[in-house]
């Protein structure tokens, strides 16, 4: 599947806008040999800080693959606002309504991450708790000029809720990735969204299901598109994506196998790069197997918007893997 006329002379999509509203953060990002307990005190050799948050983390991914792409969110006035519009900008990434409340921090992230590239992570939202609907009216005229909104939860439930209704008006397609997952999830969220991509921990959390199996995973997709959501994506790690779509019926797309450095922002890259093949009128079954691919690239190296491939390294590893694939079948048949 080839992806490469997807792309103008401006290094731009040639169909198809996308909005992000959420969240960026700073992320603090600390390697470990192990996650400490309670009690313990560990060792690391270094910190790095690196541009983040969910919201900016889709948007950066989504210009890095050269999607028309713009941020509505909220920073501080300070430094880490200014390495996170650097960062963005270097994406290609229209930044120019992300909102200064100069009486907020920007928000920062704490990451630990382990040997094996897992991960643990502590918020401190700073500026984006301050995103409010109001926020969202000043902005409409991005709704009104977007394809596909891209929505998660590092913002007041009240924006999320109010950004997807005024999107669902307008006939815009929805993307939601539930995450953090509140305790108490609204139902009205739900039928303003088409797209929904929860972790199997998330699903579980959502839908009350134990999403360890195959038979559990298909019970909560089931929960959730009966509340009206026609594509439910379930990312799984190392175990690839599970679906079930209105459109494309039900499907388990196994995962890339690749050496992990860390798993940080595999889920919102994945999101992104959904995004960015939808606008393009892929169906969801294409527009995951691209979006598995980003993500398998993405855990191979290391931060959030640092680690975001162009699209030309997406086209050149699906190409490699397409060959690889030949030269086995071949060795196989003798």
């Amino acid at each position: 599947m080839s992806t490469k006329k997807a792309v103008n002379g401006n290094g731009k999509c040639k169909s198809g806008k996308i909005l992000v509203i959420g969240s960026l953060n700073v992320d603090m990002v600390v390697d470990v040999d192990h996650m400490p307990v309670v009690g313990e005190t560990i060792i690391s050799a270094d910190m790095d800080m690196i541009p983040g948050g969910k919201g900016a983390n889709q948007a950066c991914a989504a210009g890095y693959l050269g999607t028309n792409v713009s941020m509505l969110g909220a920073v501080g006035d300070d430094s880490y606002a200014r390495l996170q519009f650097m960062s963005l900008d270097k994406a290609g990434v229209d930044t120019s309504r992300v909102i200064v409340k100069k009486e907020e921090k920007t928000g920062v992230a704490f990451i630990t991450v382990n040997r094996n590239g897992e991960n643990c992570i502590v918020v401190v939202s700073g500026a984006n708790a301050a995103l409010s609907p109001q926020d969202i009216d000043a902005h409409q005229d991005l709704l009104d000029e977007c394809d596909v909104v891209l929505l998660q939860m590092e913002i007041p439930m009240a924006t999320v809720c109010h950004a997807a209704r005024l999107a669902k008006d307008r006939g815009k397609m929805v993307i939601l990735d539930p995450a953090p997952v509140p305790a108490v999830f609204p139902e009205e969220l739900y039928a303003c969204v088409d797209v929904i991509k929860p972790n199997r921990t998330e699903t579980a959390m959502l839908t009350g299901v134990d999403c360890r199996t195959e038979e559990g995973l298909k019970r909560a997709a089931k929960r959730l598109r009966v509340k009206g959501i026609r594509e439910v994506l379930v990312t799984l790690g190392g175990d690839g994506v599970y679906i079930d779509s209105a459109t494309c019926g039900i499907s388990h797309i196994p995962a890339r196998r690749v050496q992990a450095l860390d798993t940080t922002a595999a889920g919102d890259s994945f999101t992104a790069a959904l995004a960015f093949m939808l606008v393009q009128g892929k169906n969801i079954r294409e527009a995951a197997e691209f979006a598995n691919t980003v993500s398998a690239i993405v855990v191979t190296r290391k931060g959030a918007q640092t680690s975001m491939p162009m699209l030309d390294e997406v086209v050149a590893y699906m190409e490699q893997d397409i060959m690889w694939q030949i030269e086995t079948r071949k060795e196989a048949q003798g």
